[in-house]
C-alpha cells in the first residue's frame, strides 16, 4: 500500500485538472454505466433463451410457435442492446479520451510557460534534449493515465460491479467459487507493479538521455562532420540506444507476465463455472440457462481483467513521467517579477558594488564592480575573454540577479520593474545571435510585432544588411533554416542588430556583436548607430577598441574587476592593457 500511495502522490499534481474537467468526467462516468448495462442485456437473454428451448424440449411446456416467438423477441433486443451499448461506448471515447487531450494541452502550456520564466542559469543547467522530452514523452505518458488508463478502469470498474452483483443475486454458490481466482489476480498485480514502476523510471530517464544525445549531435553537426567523428558519434548512440533496448526489455519482461496470467486465471474460473455449475445442474440446483449465463459474464470479464494489467502498466509510467515533470515545475523561479514599476526610462544606468557568482563552480564572475551611465551616454566595454563583460550586460535586463550589490536604471533597483516592462524598454543584442526559422521580415519585427514593411527596411538600412536581402530571389521573404544557417556569421549578426532597432528601446546592449563584421561594415554601421541612438543609452562590448573608441567611458575588465576607466585618449595615455591592446590591433590591421 505504501507504494500506491507514493505513485498517487505523484500523479496528484493532476488533480487539479481533473477537477477543472470534473463534468465532463461525470458525464463519462454516466454514459460507462449507461452503456455496460446495456451490455449486460445479452447475457441475461441467452441464458432465458436456452432455459426456454431446454423446457420445450424435454417438458413441452411451450409451443412451438410461441418458443419462435419468445427467441426472436430476445434477438431482437439483443441487437438493439448490443447497438445502444456500442453508441454510449463511442460516447464514453468521445468524453473521457478528449478530456485527457484538453489535459495534455493544458499542461503542455503550464511546462512550457514554466520553462520561459527560468533564468539563463536553468537552461545551462540543463540539456535540451531532456527539457523536449518532458514535454513531449513524459507529457504523453501522462496522457495515457489521464485518458485511456482512467477510461479502462472506469469501465472495468463499473462492469464488475454490474456483473458480480447480478451474479451473485442468480446463483451465490456458483458466483463464489467462480470469483475465487480475483483475490490471487489483485496480489499478483500489486507485486508486479512494484517492479513495474522502478523500471519504468529508469526507462524513461533512459529515453530522455537519448533524445538529448540526439539532439545535442544534430546542432553539432557541422562539428561532427569537420572533425569525422561520425563512426564515434554513431557508436556512442548505438551503446546508449542498446542499454536503452537493455533497461526496455526488462521492463518488457515483465509486462509480459500479466496477459498469460489474465488468461489462465480467467481460464480457470471457466473451468470452476462447468464444474461447479453443471454439477449443480445435475443436482437440479441451477437452470441450464444459468449456467451459461455465467459462461458469458465470466467472458466478459475476460478483456477488462487483461486491460487491468495494462493500466497498471500506464499508471506506472505515468507515475515516472509526471515525477520528472514534477522535477520542472517545482523549480524554484530565480528571477520574479519585481513590484509593479512600468514607467518609462530616460537610461540612466548605476552599478554598485555589484557582484555575481556561479552557485555550480563558485567561480566569481564579477567582483565588486562600480560604474554610472548618464541617460544618453555610450559606453565601451573590453577585457579578455571570460573577463565577465557579456555577464554585465545580462545583469542590466535581469538574465540574470546579482548576488551582493544593486543595479539601477533611473534611480529605481531593476529588481522593482516588472520583467516584461523592463525587457521592452532594453535592446539586446547577444554574442551568440539567433534566427528563428521563419522568413527574414519576420525575424526583425520580432523586436516590434505590429512593424510595417518600411520600418523593416529602415532598421536594415541602419544595420547594412538592406542591399544583401534586396539581393535575394525572395527578398525580406526569404525563409531561413533552423539557426539562420542561410545566412553568413556577419549576415546574422546585421539582422539581430536591425531587430533591435526596429524595437526603439531607450537602452541599446551589444554584445561583440560585430564579431563577424568586416571593418569597413563596422565603421558604417557604427556611424549609422551613431545618429540613430544619439539619444539612447548604449553599452556596447567588444574585443575590437574600433568598436568602442568613440564612447564616452571605457571600462576594461579582468577576472570580473574594473582595472581601468576612461575615454579612448585617456586609456590610451595609461600605457596600460588597453594601450598595448590598441597598438597589437593596429599592427595586425597594417598587416
Amino acid at each position: 500500500m505504501r507504494k500506491a500511495s507514493e505513485t498517487m502522490r505523484e500523479l496528484r499534481y493532476l488533480n487539479k485538472y481533473l477537477k477543472k474537467y470534473r463534468i465532463k468526467i461525470l458525464i463519462g462516468l454516466f454514459i460507462t454505466i449507461i452503456s455496460r448495462i446495456f451490455s449486460l442485456f445479452a447475457p441475461r437473454l441467452i441464458g432465458n433463451s436456452l432455459t426456454a428451448v431446454e423446457k420445450h424440449i424435454i417438458e413441452n411446456k411451450e409451443t412451438f410457435e410461441s418458443l419462435k416467438e419468445l427467441l426472436l423477441n430476445n434477438i431482437l433486443i439483443i441487437i438493439a442492446a448490443t447497438l445502444l451499448s456500442g453508441f454510449f461506448t463511442f460516447l464514453m471515447r468521445q468524453t473521457i479520451i478528449n478530456v485527457s487531450r484538453y489535459i495534455e494541452f493544458d499542461l503542455k502550456n503550464e511546462i512550457f510557460n514554466n520553462y520561459q520564466k527560468f533564468s539563463l542559469r536553468f537552461y545551462k543547467n540543463n540539456r535540451t534534449g531532456d527539457m523536449m522530452s518532458r514535454i513531449s514523452e513524459d507529457v504523453g505518458k501522462v496522457r495515457m493515465y489521464v485518458g485511456p488508463a482512467i477510461m479502462y478502469s472506469i469501465n472495468t470498474i463499473t462492469l464488475f460491479i454490474c456483473v458480480i452483483t447480478i451474479m451473485i443475486s442468480i446463483a451465490p454458490k456458483l458466483s463464489f467459487y467462480t470469483l475465487i481466482p480475483l483475490p490471487l489476480l489483485s496480489i499478483i498485480i500489486y507485486k508486479l507493479s512494484k517492479v513495474i514502476n522502478t523500471r519504468s523510471t529508469i526507462v524513461q530517464e533512459m529515453l530522455a538521455k537519448l533524445s538529448s544525445y540526439t539532439q545535442e549531435s544534430f546542432s553539432g553537426i557541422s562539428v561532427i562532420k569537420s572533425y569525422t567523428l561520425e563512426n564515434y558519434m554513431n557508436k556512442n548512440f548505438e551503446n546508449l540506444a542498446s542499454k536503452t533496448k537493455s533497461i526496455n526489455m526488462n521492463l518488457v519482461k515483465v509486462q509480459a507476465w500479466f496477459f498469460p496470467l489474465m488468461i489462465l486465471l480467467i481460464g480457470l474460473s471457466n473451468l470452476i463455472v462447468i464444474f461447479v455449475g453443471g454439477k449443480q445442474y445435475i443436482n437440479d440446483e441451477i437452470e441450464i440457462g444459468v449456467l451459461a449465463e455465467f459462461i458469458v459474464y465470466i467472458n466478459m470479464l475476460t478483456w477488462p481483467v487483461a486491460v487491468v494489467g495494462w493500466v497498471t502498466s500506464v499508471v506506472q509510467q505515468a507515475e515516472a513521467s509526471q515525477k520528472r515533470i514534477n522535477r520542472f515545475l517545482n523549480e524554484k523561479i530565480e528571477i520574479k517579477n519585481g513590484k509593479g514599476i512600468e514607467k518609462l526610462i530616460n537610461g540612466e544606468i548605476i552599478f554598485e558594488n555589484v557582484s555575481l557568482f556561479y552557485p555550480e563552480t563558485k567561480i566569481k564572475a564579477l567582483d565588486k564592480i562600480s560604474f554610472k551611465i548618464k541617460a544618453g551616454e555610450k559606453l565601451g566595454i573590453i577585457g579578455k575573454v571570460g573577463s565577465g563583460k557579456s555577464t554585465l550586460l545580462n545583469l542590466v535586463n535581469r538574465l540574470y540577479d546579482v548576488n551582493e550589490g544593486r543595479v539601477i536604471i533611473d534611480g529605481n533597483n531593476v529588481k522593482d520593474f516588472k520583467l516584461n516592462r523592463l525587457r521592452s524598454l532594453i535592446g539586446n543584442i547577444p554574442q551568440n545571435s539567433f534566427l528563428f526559422s521563419e522568413s527574414i521580415e519576420d525575424n526583425i519585427s520580432f523586436g516590434k510585432l505590429d512593424a510595417t514593411i518600411k520600418e523593416i527596411k529602415e532598421a536594415c538600412k541602419v544595420a547594412e544588411i538592406h542591399e544583401s536581402i534586396i539581393g535575394f530571389k525572395n527578398g525580406y521573404e526569404t525563409l531561413l533554416g533552423e539557426r539562420g544557417l542561410t545566412l553568413s556569421g556577419g549576415q546574422i549578426q546585421r539582422v539581430s542588430i536591425a531587430r533591435a532597432i526596429i524595437k526603439n528601446p531607450q537602452i541599446l546592449l551589444f554584445d561583440d556583436c560585430l564579431s563577424s563584421v568586416d571593418t569597413d561594415t563596422e565603421e558604417k554601421i557604427l556611424k549609422n548607430l551613431k545618429t540613430t541612438c544619439q539619444d539612447k543609452t548604449t553599452i556596447m562590448v567588444s574585443n575590437r577598441i574600433s568598436s568602442i573608441k568613440d564612447a564616452d567611458k571605457i571600462i576594461v575588465l579582468e577576472d570580473g574587476k574594473i582595472i581601468e576607466v576612461g575615454d579612448h585618449k585617456t586609456l590610451i595615455k595609461n600605457k596600460n592593457y588597453y594601450s598595448e591592446l590598441f597598438k597589437r590591433q593596429q599592427y595586425e590591421k597594417e598587416l
